[in-house]
């Protein structure tokens, strides 16, 4: 079953988050690393602009785990807290549906 994570965070960075976010894709891309996101969307709340939502899809809970654990995620996770307001909070979902419409 797919995954998502939904991680909820703030900073008044956010720029440097996206590079961060960037470069990390790029490398595990590079690495042809398999278990990695399949997807990646970022809100941004309109309410609150400095706290945003990442919703990150992997093809199943065990590839998610398997991320989690590698060093480069390790690294990512890392750089992108010194970079925060206030802790991130995750969310794990299993997506159940999915459709593109329109």
């Amino acid at each position: 079953m797919k995954f998502a994570q939904i991680i909820d965070f703030e900073t008044e960075r956010i720029e440097e988050v996206r590079e961060l976010l960037r470069g990390y894709e790029e490398r595990v891309r590079a690495q042809g690393r398999s278990g990695g996101p399949v997807a990646r969307t970022l809100l941004r709340d309109r309410a609150n602009p400095n706290r945003y939502l990442a919703v990150v899809e992997f093809e199943s809970h065990e590839a998610a785990r398997a991320n989690s654990e590698a060093a480069e995620t390790n690294e990512l996770a890392q750089a992108l807290a010194a970079l925060m307001t206030r802790p991130t909070a995750y969310t794990d979902c299993d997506v159940v549906d999915r459709q593109n419409v329109g």
